[in-house]
């Protein structure tokens, strides 16, 4: 009986495995990959602003249409100092040393093929692609070939120096591209975090977010349980009430956050001219052109924006518990407060933490709100670590540095999910029987 036992829940094992595997694979690829692929990026120094660092390169390339678009001008350009008599025997050295070069590129059986094919495109003025354009080489002749520019580099900079030449700057100009023929390998390890964790504003952005997450989510807790207490007794008119507290909600955050940037606008926004005449602020402007005036702004928009969330996940676990429980503790002579603080918060503890988890998850990612209201200033006052990565990876198209920012996010995100579940959700993880 024993072994009959054992295969029958390992068989219900297998089919339980099976029915999930569908959202595990969904979750997989919609959460799991992306985060992988950040991770790699992140390993990389990834700028799509320079052109040798748009891809991840993990070997040596040549850049043979760089190379074809200066070399032939070059040559065309000694000749002519050449033939003024500008320094003609130091620039006939150079001239052949660059010949030589041009040989040995030729002669290599990566590079040999598409030579010819790169060079008539050119000529034509036709588009090549970047499989022609790029040509991965071994190491050994990349550095041959970059020790080989350098030299040819560096000595038409001393020639420039010592003799006028009439086309200085333009050989200079396309010796110095011919320089950076070689592409190296963009692989930087851990680099991006080391300089991030040691970054002041990496830093600074990490503890708005925080400081952000818990002011915000901890009055939305109180409200929203407040609301969800009033939202949950029976009285005429409360579906229209239930109905009207999920406005706030429902707004797009982008439009709820244009609209409280019009109310705390400094010379026309009546939040701002009312909070001035309380004397809550010196001058209506101070609410978003202060440190301290703008980050109350962002919490107060956000607590305005989420808190009918918060009730509403708290009303759900209001209307599961048994009102006999209310019934018997009143006859018992228990007050409103004995039967809050013995009924209602312990059985709505589960309703409290997802509530708590997914606001607290929401919070700490935020970025539309504090974006379209203050673009994470004055002088970086409410910027969180999303916009940060944000700026990075977009603004200075810092891709690589970017990824590893996100990164960082989902470590936070994944902690706090940590430890949510562990002080807080014990309970959900366990069965009916406590086995």
């Amino acid at each position: 009986m024993p072994k009959k036992r054992k295969q029958k829940k390992s068989s219900e094992k297998i089919k339980a495995y099976a029915l999930v595997a569908p959202a595990l694979i969904l979750i997989a690829a919609i959460a799991i990959w992306p985060v992988i692929q950040s991770f790699y990026f992140s390993l990389f120094d990834l700028k799509l602003n320079s052109p040798t660092k748009s891809e991840t390169h993990l070997s040596y390339s040549f850049n043979l249409k760089d190379y074809l678009d200066n070399y032939p001008f070059l040559i065309s350009g000694i000749d002519a100092e050449i033939r003024q008599g500008h320094a003609a025997d130091d620039l006939n050295k150079l001239k052949t040393n660059l010949q030589a070069l041009d040989k040995k590129i030729q002669a290599d059986p990566d590079i040999k093929d598409k030579y010819k094919t790169v060079n008539e495109k050119l000529m034509n003025f036709e588009q090549i692609d970047s499989s022609l354009a790029f040509i991965k080489i071994d190491r050994k002749l990349a550095k041959q070939i970059q020790a080989s520019t350098d030299q040819i580099h560096n000595a038409l900079k001393s020639i420039s120096a010592a003799t006028k030449l009439d086309q200085s700057k333009k050989l200079m100009g396309l010796s110095s591209a011919l320089n950076q023929v070689i592409v190296k390998p963009n692989f930087i390890g851990l680099a991006h975090y080391k300089d991030d964790l040691s970054q002041k504003r990496m830093w600074k952005a990490l503890g708005n977010t925080f400081t952000f997450t818990v002011i915000s989510v901890a009055i939305e807790l109180i409200l929203g349980l407040a609301i969800a207490l009033v939202i949950n007794k029976a009285f005429i008119g409360r579906g229209l009430i239930r109905a009207s507290i999920l406005i706030p909600w429902a707004i797009p955050t982008a439009v709820s956050a244009l609209i409280w940037k019009f109310l705390y606008d400094g010379q026309n926004g009546v939040v701002a001219k009312i909070f001035e005449k309380v004397g809550l602020v010196d001058h209506m402007s101070s609410l978003l052109t202060t440190q301290m005036g703008a980050f109350v702004s962002v919490i107060l928009s956000d607590v305005w924006k989420t808190t009918p969330y918060m009730a509403l996940l708290l009303l759900a676990g209001l209307q599961v518990i048994p009102s006999s429980l209310y019934e018997a503790a009143s006859i018992d002579g228990a007050s409103k407060w004995k039967q809050f603080t013995n009924i209602t918060l312990p059985l709505l503890k589960s309703s409290m933490l997802v509530a708590l988890l997914f606001r607290t998850l929401d919070a700490f990612r935020v970025f539309d709100l504090i974006w379209v209201l203050t673009g994470g200033g004055p002088a970086n006052s409410t910027e969180t670590i999303s916009i940060f990565a944000y700026k990075v990876m977009f603004s200075q198209t810092n891709f690589g540095n970017g990824s590893a920012l996100a990164v960082i996010v989902f470590i936070c995100v994944a902690i706090i999910s940590m430890i949510y579940i562990k002080f807080l959700g014990k309970d959900l993880l366990q069965d009916s029987s406590g086995k």
